[in-house]
């Protein structure tokens, strides 16, 4: 059996601090808030602004140091006691044990052979901790007032799961005892680890993940210190940014989406055991047999060696400047594609997914080949083929568009300040930390992925060139005779809201394009995939709340008013 356990709350002891007030954290948690509710930084300053940022964090640290949650013993001691807790409340703990990968981590193994789509693994919904369980918790009458837990379900079950660990009685106590203590996301970094994923296209998603975090740990540090409802949270007392970054990092890294007991929509959930098999991977058919003697492996980092779901982002668009933008935009509009959008290069052959092949031949398309996809009883048909790789447009088309991706992809291989070879050498040579290699094997990746496309679009330029020279005739669709019966899912819907509506003429095209100097053709909301997330309205709510609050705290600050 596991250790017994007690939650305990570390106030001195190796390397702890003398305890800090809640007004001098709270001083330090205003200037955080503003420093972190600024304007976005211009180009290039980026750095800059989390050097600073990490700062403040650091300071806040420091004097935090020793006031976290703790458990004793390790995470592994308490794997027989959450066995034992979902045998008993009804879920299934036969056939697998929890074994250490190594440098993969805790995950599942088989114990016995597991049958192709076999259901192995099941857990009862009493057992998993939702935004439901948490709006029923101590920390409901909060979540009724805050209008940023209501809307981001992953800071509230951040939250409840912060609450469930420093109650020593909670349900959950057999499951949060086996979370990891820390992990290997971004958020866990030293700065020189950070500094390894400059010139990276993840570093900005770091950049503003940190940002983030820093920034709802100020805003919530004030709240739990101030406001009436969080008066019987058990974090009043000790609410410290290690715990936020550590519960934060444990649902970024194990949430599941999961429909609500009504069905009526989908809420977040921590899934015990089902996270063993599953956390960061997104794959649900492995709680289904895949193979015999399966091993599912449990990763607390972001990175993984030849991932053949890696890619590269590339953003592209077509220039509203362009003489035939608005031909352009309706071919790409019953597409299903936007006018500007990222795409990604894959590490697998083809690089380049149908989509994106799609757009880059209606980029490269001459008016002429416009017209043909836009008028026509076989307008339809050409749109259809558009990503398919085996219908060319034009022989001269696919020399232009592979060799427009061969140089985008030149060039961004040239803003690495370090190349392939280098990188390699260097995690050769050097002995690093798990998170530093990550940096690095992140760096790499992209860079060979960028390779990668470059060889590929040079071979197939050289091979549609020769195609082209020797006039060899075009690869043709055969007509499906009913316009629209073999579209795919996206373009049906697209004719099916058009209302049956009559093709687009060319002088309406045409005339769109003297019309259009801002906005789609279209409409933003008529193509898919447009502006206006949900996420960047959750931001703008967050970050006026947060601008709230650095009011108000600036004010208590020049009061001498602060809470004890």
């Amino acid at each position: 059996m596991g250790k017994k356990s007690r939650v305990k709350t570390q106030k001195s002891g190796t390397g702890a601090t003398a305890s800090v007030s809640p007004k001098e954290t709270l001083n330090l948690t205003s200037e955080l808030l503003q420093k972190c509710s600024s304007p976005a930084p211009s180009p290039g300053k980026e750095w800059e602004e989390y050097v600073q940022i990490r700062s403040l964090v650091e300071k806040i640290r420091k004097k935090q140091k020793g006031l976290s949650v703790t458990f004793d013993g390790k995470r592994e001691d308490y794997f027989p006691d959450l066995m034992k807790w979902a045998s008993e409340n009804g879920a299934s703990v036969e056939g697998f044990e929890m074994v250490n990968f190594k440098e993969e981590g805790f995950g599942l193994r088989a114990t016995r052979d597991i049958k192709a789509e076999e259901l192995f693994l099941w857990v009862p919904r009493k057992l998993l901790m939702t935004v439901e369980s948490a709006k029923n918790s101590v920390l409901g009458p909060l979540y009724s007032q805050d209008r940023i837990l209501q809307a981001m379900g992953n800071i509230t079950l951040a939250f409840h799961l912060l609450c469930e660990r420093a109650d020593p009685n909670s349900f959950w106590q057999p499951y949060i005892q086996t979370l990891p203590s820390e992990y290997d996301t971004p958020l866990y970094f030293e700065e020189d680890e950070v500094r390894d994923l400059q010139s990276t296209q993840a570093i900005h998603d770091v950049f503003s993940q940190y940002k983030n975090t820093a920034r709802q740990y100020a805003y919530f540090y004030k709240v739990i210190q101030t406001h009436p409802h969080a008066n019987k949270l058990p974090l009043k007392d000790a609410f410290t940014y290690e715990d936020y970054r550590w519960a934060v990092s444990s649902v970024m890294t194990r949430q599941n989406q999961i429909p609500t007991e009504d069905g009526s929509r989908v809420t977040l959930a921590l899934i015990p055991l089902w996270d063993m098999c599953n956390h960061t991977s997104g794959l649900i058919y492995i709680f289904y047999g895949t193979r015999s003697n399966a091993e599912f492996v449990i990763h607390s980092g972001f990175f993984f060696d030849n991932n053949s779901h890696d890619r590269v982002k590339i953003k592209l668009g077509v220039s509203k400047s362009d003489r035939l933008y608005a031909m352009k935009a309706e071919v790409l509009a019953r597409a299903g594609i936007p006018t500007s959008s990222v795409f990604g290069l894959h590490l697998t052959e083809p690089p380049v997914s149908a989509q994106l092949l799609a757009f880059l031949r209606v980029f490269c398309m001459t008016e002429e080949e416009l017209k043909e996809h836009l008028l026509g009883d076989n307008a339809i048909d050409r749109i259809f083929t558009l990503g398919n790789s085996e219908y060319p447009v034009s022989w001269d088309n696919e020399v232009k568009l592979w060799t427009f991706l061969e140089d985008r992809a030149s060039l961004l291989l040239k803003t690495y300040k370090t190349t392939i070879e280098e990188d390699r050498v260097f995690l050769k040579s050097h002995s690093l930390s798990v998170r530093a290699t990550m940096a690095i094997k992140l760096r790499l990746g992209e860079k060979e992925i960028l390779e990668k496309a470059v060889k590929s679009a040079a071979a197939n330029r050289n091979y549609y060139r020769k195609q082209m020279e020797a006039g060899a005739p075009l690869p043709r669709c055969m007509e499906s005779g009913v316009p629209g019966a073999r579209l795919p899912l996206a373009l049906r819907s697209l004719e099916e809201e058009a209302g049956a509506q009559e093709a687009l003429t060319l002088a309406e095209a045409v005339g769109r394009a003297k019309a259009v100097e801002n906005g789609l053709v279209n409409g933003e909301n008529s193509i898919p995939n447009g502006t206006g997330s949900e996420k960047e309205s959750l931001n703008r709510e967050e970050s006026r709340r947060a601008t709230e609050g650095t009011k108000e705290s600036s004010s208590d600050r020049a009061e001498g008013s602060g809470e004890q």
